[in-house]
């Protein structure tokens, strides 16, 4: 991981100009042996041409073999490592859509959700079905009254919404309640085994409960978004700021309001990007504040969810519209130019996975071409980055940027 004391003694104010481009999901496996990822698939000349040029590897978001949360892998992109800064998926949803999550606050992510006549969940995520009418779903969470709390609810995008509760004596040990499979009941809220008898935590809990239950009923005549799931209970995580530990002028250009949520909580400043839907899009907005900022995240959504969907061609049509898109980003001449996935979404799962991901550095001025020929998980292997631990990645960025100092005599 970054060691944040040595990162506030060894950077520098000065140097070049890094960009992140996080195609979220990246990593992928064959669907057949010996068969092609999604990546590999792929027809990127683009990607190719900067993994030629570049430095390439494969990076671990959290530990091997372990299975990551978009949060935590996103927080290792930017260094802070995430067995330690341990946000929830609430908080960040919450920030993302503007909310403010206060010292005491207990915030959540909810997915709308179809059950059947039997009380079971026949789809996740309700058909992931349009924003607006999450938005009129939302609209009427917001009439739930809970005893002694102040309720708030709102839309994220598709069929996610976040929710604060604010109040005297709650606690965000909270254990999600969706089971992660259809064809099961949602699961009751219960406080973290080490919090099973902690007043605060029950009586969180009950809580949830009541919106879950009230939720149910207020809910019957909005099919397929006729239930909630809710996941990732969330306190303030008070995270160490980017600009401070880092010395970086960052901007966060992303789509999904979970990422600028992260994004926000590290001290990045948020693009607007209604108008801004497709990689290109988002990279031409980019260049519009290229000379404001000096570090930029950028971030892909539908590599993940095409992969979460367990669409294979889908997931490699994203990549390609972002590798055609991709001159675009190159042409602003970024000092330091890193691409890669916060995590793997194998179209074969249908969901994350452990499996490392494909990371290239292109750094013209400072990077030594590893012999790589294109941008794929089997060519990563073989790239001299070797396999390495992702929040690992901004250093070495820092470096190829001319921002780190020499450390000892």
């Amino acid at each position: 991981m970054a060691n944040f004391d040595l990162m506030r003694r060894l950077t520098k104010d000065t140097g070049g100009k890094i960009v992140f481009l996080v195609m979220d999901g990246l990593g992928g496996l064959p669907l057949q042996v010996d068969g092609q990822t999604e990546l590999e698939a792929a027809t990127t000349p683009n990607l190719d041409r900067l993994a030629r040029e570049g430095s390439n590897g494969l990076s671990i978001p959290i530990s091997r073999g372990v299975e990551p949360g978009s949060g935590p892998a996103h927080l290792a992109l930017f260094g802070y490592d995430p067995l330690v800064y341990d946000v929830g998926r609430g908080a960040l949803s919450a920030a993302g859509v503007g909310l403010d999550v206060q010292p005491g606050d207990v915030a959540a992510r909810g997915n709308f959700a179809t059950i059947d006549e039997n009380g079971l969940i026949s789809d996740r995520r309700a058909g992931r079905i349009a924003t607006e009418k999450a938005e009129e779903a939302c609209e009427t969470l917001s009439t739930i009254e809970l005893p002694g709390v102040e309720l708030t609810v709102r839309e994220v995008k598709e069929h996610r919404f976040a929710i604060v509760l604010r109040g005297e004596g709650l606690d965000h040990r909270i254990l999600d309640t969706d089971p992660l499979k259809v064809g099961l009941a949602p699961l009751p809220a219960k406080p973290w085994p080490e919090a099973a008898d902690d007043p605060a935590a029950l009586h969180t809990a009950d809580l949830v409960n009541q919106f879950i239950a009230q939720a149910g009923e207020k809910l019957k005549g909005h099919y397929p978004a006729n239930f909630v799931n809710m996941r990732g209970f969330a306190c303030d995580p008070e995270l160490p700021k980017f600009q401070d530990v880092y010395k970086l002028n960052p901007a966060c250009m992303a789509v999904y309001p979970m990422y600028k949520g992260v994004s926000k909580l590290v001290g990045m400043d948020i693009l607007d990007s209604d108008a801004h839907d497709t990689p290109l899009d988002e990279f031409n907005r980019v260049a519009d504040v290229w000379d404001k900022y000096d570090f930029f995240f950028i971030h892909i959504k539908y590599t993940d969810s095409r992969g979460e969907d367990g669409l294979f061609n889908e997931k490699v049509a994203v990549i390609e519209q972002v590798d055609a898109a991709l001159p675009a980003l190159v042409d602003l001449a970024p000092d330091v130019l890193v691409v890669t996935g916060d995590h793997s979404t194998p179209a074969k799962m249908a969901s994350h996975s452990f499996h490392p991901v494909p990371t290239l550095i292109w750094a013209p001025a400072t990077h030594m071409r590893d012999r790589v020929t294109g941008f794929g998980e089997r060519e990563c292997m073989t790239g001299a980055l070797g396999q390495f631990p992702a929040d690992e990645l901004i250093q070495l960025a820092l470096g190829h940027a001319g921002r780190l100092g020499r450390y000892g005599a």
